[in-house]
């Protein structure tokens, strides 16, 4: 157990409570992420993440939830070109729209165990989560008895971010983060409580 300064300058011990095991971005929302094996967390969640969303004609988003088969493509990184293989997958006009982060009561960062992916292999998840495709962008093996849900209001010492457990989902598994320091985290990294 060492100590480490928390946002606002005060010492803090920490223990360490896992590693990270998978890093995972979703470039466009609700389309099939990437494996990566480091990233850089800005104040807004990890770069790179979640830059687009796929909106119809009427200027609403498409999410996985209505249009599942949106899980199984995956994102060139050309918005255009991305859009007509949607609009051919959908079978109705759509486009990407840059999205919009601020202000939209999301935690910009999800992480689940694989201790949780365990318990919902099992049959111990929320309706309408799924046990194969958690969506998160962090996996992390935890030591002991630790149980990420255990962790809300507390910080996370990643890598040099620092991650502030905000919530647990609703429909998912695993936690929401806010980013409390940006900065650099990579597959392997101990996870600090």
């Amino acid at each position: 157990m060492g100590s480490w300064h928390n946002v606002t300058g005060v010492v803090q011990p920490q223990e360490r409570v896992g590693r990270v095991e998978q890093i995972w971005i979703y470039p466009v929302r609700s389309l099939a992420g990437a494996g990566v094996p480091a990233v850089e967390v800005a104040p807004d969640g990890l770069v790179g993440d979640r830059v687009f969303t796929v909106v119809g004609e009427d200027g609403s988003p498409i999410r996985g939830k209505d249009a599942p088969e949106l899980r199984s493509l995956r994102p060139t990184g050309d918005p255009e070109v991305d859009a007509v293989t949607l609009t051919a997958t959908l079978g109705r006009p759509v486009h990407l729209a840059a999205e919009r982060t601020s202000g939209s009561g999301i935690a910009p960062v999800h992480l689940v165990s694989v201790q949780a992916l365990a318990r919902a292999a099992d049959g111990e998840a929320p309706e309408g989560c799924s046990p194969d495709d958690p969506r998160a962008n962090l996996v992390l093996s935890l030591s002991g008895d630790q149980d990420e849900r255990t962790w809300v209001g507390r910080q996370l010492g990643i890598g040099s971010a620092v991650l502030e457990i905000t919530r647990t989902p609703k429909h998912c598994l695993g936690v929401y983060a806010d980013v409390r320091r940006a900065g650099e985290l990579a597959v392997g990294d101990p996870v600090l409580l």
